[in-house]
């Protein structure tokens, strides 16, 4: 798990140095390889797909653990669990982005067509800045991150009601396969044309949420053969090797435009997951910048933005020199991660604790 977290962590991050270099027209990939930039530096919504899919899985098998059934999901423990992990942090970073907008700070002020600074943290505090931003344009960055916090914390919203009493009937499965389903025809057909809807609507990544619950709710009951696991975990690094790596191959085929590049993202995460599960594999060793970076990825994902600024500022700051850019990357993942495991050592890992024993709710490791 921590492997493909961080993997996906990391194509977020480069996708965002790569946006700061693309807005201040530093043409830095013109003697590139098409494919080979494509695939470092604009696989950011992929990694994001990612994330989704084991999301579901660990909150899946984390309910399931918890309370042993679906139909016996405590909605007020199910409900203080996700406060206590997501709350702490994300409302440090909306008071942090508030006093840097008031301070009239460059790169951190809500422009009014989006409807400023109030309209942002409503949006933020309901989870739906993915709508605002479909209808109003992007925000800031540190802002714009939100939006798949938004798509996820509204799964959530209804995943222990529904776990609750649809939890023991066929119903419930029938309702994640109905988000499966809906996914690429959100992505191909419900955007009507509007890009940012595209890649931000709530049934657009909600399917890649639906596969990790449905993997998780598999596997329990299914003990695979070694050789089955072993063609799973094959087809699924065939569905992330193709989709990350050839993309652009992806693209020719139509899958893209389908809306289905993203569901054999989600596929082949939730096979690799399937595999590793029943396999008990280990990431090796020689991954342990992967696996740091996975263990803090909630952490690294809401405050990386803030390195992106800071060292993107002293990039411009030195006359943007060519020399400068591959350290640009490498300083943002290696400064980002240990930015990451401080903030959860320090404030949201302790509040975690504090938040679940004032409610005696134990702790789990999702």
């Amino acid at each position: 798990m921590d492997l493909l977290r961080g993997l996906a962590i990391f194509f977020v991050l480069m996708n965002h140095v790569n946006m700061r270099l693309l807005i201040a027209d530093v043409p830095y990939t013109e003697h590139l390889p098409q494919q080979l930039v494509s695939s470092l530096v604009w696989n950011g919504q992929r990694g994001v797909q990612i994330f989704f899919a084991i999301s579901g899985f660990l909150i899946t098998t984390t309910t399931l653990r918890r309370w042993s059934s679906l139909s016996n999901t405590s909605v007020r423990g199910f409900y203080l669990m996700r406060l206590a992990r997501i709350a702490p942090l994300l409302f440090l970073l909306l008071a942090v982005l508030s006093a840097l907008h008031l301070a009239h700070l460059h790169n951190f002020v809500v422009p009014q067509k989006t409807g400023g600074l109030a309209r942002a943290l409503f949006a933020a505090l309901t989870f739906h800045v993915n709508v605002l931003e479909a209808h109003r344009g992007y925000l800031p960055g540190n802002w714009d991150i939100l939006w798949s916090l938004s798509i996820e914390e509204m799964f959530y919203l209804f995943f222990p009601l529904a776990a609750r009493f649809l939890g023991g009937r066929k119903v419930f499965i029938g309702l994640l396969l109905a988000f499966v389903v809906a996914g690429p025809f959100a992505r191909a057909v419900l955007a009507h044309g509007n890009e940012v809807w595209r890649e931000y609507s709530y049934l657009g990544g909600m399917d890649a949420i639906a596969l990790g619950c449905l993997t998780a709710l598999i596997l329990p009951r299914r003990h695979f053969s070694p050789r089955t696991l072993r063609t799973m975990a094959a087809i699924g690094a065939v569905f992330l090797i193709f989709t990350l790596c050839f993309s652009i191959q992806a693209d020719t085929l139509g899958l893209a435009r389908a809306g289905l590049d993203m569901t054999l993202v989600a596929l082949g995460t939730c096979f690799i997951i399937a595999a590793a599960t029943q396999t008990n594999w280990k990431a090796p060793r020689f991954f342990a910048p992967l696996l740091d970076l996975g263990q803090r990825s909630y952490e690294v994902y809401l405050t990386h933005m803030f390195v992106v600024f800071t060292l993107f500022a002293l990039f411009v700051g030195a006359g943007m020199p060519f020399t400068a850019i591959a350290p640009l990357f490498i300083s943002v993942t290696i400064i980002a991660t240990l930015l990451g495991d401080l903030v959860a050592r320090l404030y949201s890992e302790p509040l975690n604790r504090a938040i679940r024993a004032r409610w005696r709710q134990p702790q789990p490791n999702p």
